[in-house]
C-alpha cells in the first residue's frame, strides 16, 4: 500500500508541474502581444522609428501656458492634448523634454535624437519649413501687447523711448525688433515666457509682445495686467519633426488624425477645455 500511495503522489506532482509550466508559457505569450512590443509594432508598421521604444518623445520649452506647462510634476496643455491623439494612435506614452526653443525650430533637437516631435505653439515660417518637417496648421494666432492695467500705452507708437519685453527665438521677438526700428523703443529679450510676463507685471519693462493665446491667459489670472492692442500678423501654429527619416511620416500621421478630430468634434472639445470657448469658424 505504501508503494502505490507513493506512485500516486508522484503522478499528481508531475501533472501539477506540467499544468504550471503550461500556464507560465501562455502568460509569457500574452506578454509578448501587449506592452511596448505592440506599440513598437504599430510605429514600425507606419514606417516610424522612435527615439525611445514605447515613447513619443516631445521637445518643448517650458512654460508656455496654456499650450504646455507643468501642473505638479506632469506637463499638461493644449498642445499636449493634441499630440496625445498621435501618441494614443501609435499606442505610445508621451515623454516631454524641456529644451532651448531654438533647438526645436532649427531641427537640432531632432538631428541629435533628443525627441521625435516638437511642440510649443510654433508659428509656421519659411525658415522653419526649410529646417524641419511641420504639420498642417492646427490653430491661428497673432501677436498682442501686454501692459500693466493702469498703463497709458494703447499702441506701439505710445512706447517710443520705452522698454518692450520679448521672448527669445519667437516670432514676437522678430515682430517687435522690426517695429522698434520704425518707432524707436528698446527691445529687451527674456529666455522664457514667465520671465517676460512677470517683468511687465513688475514694471521692469513697460510692455511685452507675444502670442495672443498665452498673454490673454496670463491676464485672466493677473487682473492687474491687460492686453492693450492686437497686431494682425496672420500666424498659424504647427508641430515640428525631423526633416527626413521618420519626421515626414509622423507629420503625415498627425495631419490625418487632426483632420478626423476637426470633423468628429474632438478638436473643439480640446480647444474649449483650454481656452474656455470653441474655436471661431
Amino acid at each position: 500500500m505504501n508503494i502505490v500511495s507513493t506512485l500516486r503522489k508522484r503522478r499528481v506532482a508531475a501533472a501539477t508541474a506540467t499544468v504550471a509550466a503550461l500556464a507560465l508559457a501562455l502568460t509569457a505569450c500574452g506578454s509578448d502581444d501587449s506592452g511596448s512590443g505592440g506599440s513598437e509594432d504599430k510605429a514600425a508598421a507606419a514606417g516610424i522609428t522612435l527615439v525611445k521604444p514605447g515613447k513619443l518623445t516631445i521637445c518643448t520649452h517650458l512654460p508656455y501656458k496654456p499650450f504646455q506647462y507643468k501642473d505638479g510634476t506632469k506637463v499638461v496643455g493644449f498642445d499636449v492634448d493634441l499630440l496625445d491623439l498621435l501618441a494614443q494612435d501609435l499606442g505610445l506614452e508621451q515623454e516631454v523634454v524641456n529644451i532651448e526653443w531654438a533647438q526645436v525650430t532649427s531641427g537640432a533637437a531632432f538631428q541629435a535624437k533628443k525627441c521625435d516631435v516638437g511642440m510649443g505653439a510654433m508659428t509656421i515660417t519659411d525658415s522653419r519649413k526649410a529646417a524641419i518637417s511641420i504639420t498642417d496648421p492646427y490653430m491661428d494666432a497673432t501677436q498682442v501687447l501686454l501692459v500693466k492695467k493702469d498703463a497709458p500705452y494703447k499702441s506701439l507708437e505710445d512706447l517710443k523711448g520705452k522698454k518692450v519685453g520679448v521672448q527669445a527665438d519667437t516670432t514676437g521677438k522678430d515682430f517687435a525688433t522690426e517695429q522698434s526700428k520704425k518707432i524707436g523703443f528698446e527691445v529687451v529679450v527674456f529666455n522664457d515666457l514667465a520671465l517676460q510676463e512677470n517683468n511687465v507685471k513688475s514694471g521692469r519693462v513697460d510692455a511685452g509682445i507675444n502670442d495672443n493665446g498665452v498673454l490673454y491667459d496670463f491676464v485672466k489670472e493677473n487682473p492687474d495686467t491687460a492686453v492693450a492692442a492686437e497686431f494682425d500678423t496672420g500666424e498659424q501654429y504647427g508641430f515640428g519633426a525631423l526633416k527626413d527619416g521618420s519626421g515626414p511620416k509622423l507629420v503625415e500621421k498627425f495631419n490625418a488624425l487632426l483632420k478626423t478630430a476637426q470633423t468628429d468634434g474632438k478638436y473643439n472639445e480640446i480647444y474649449k477645455k483650454w481656452f474656455g470657448v470653441e474655436p471661431k469658424k
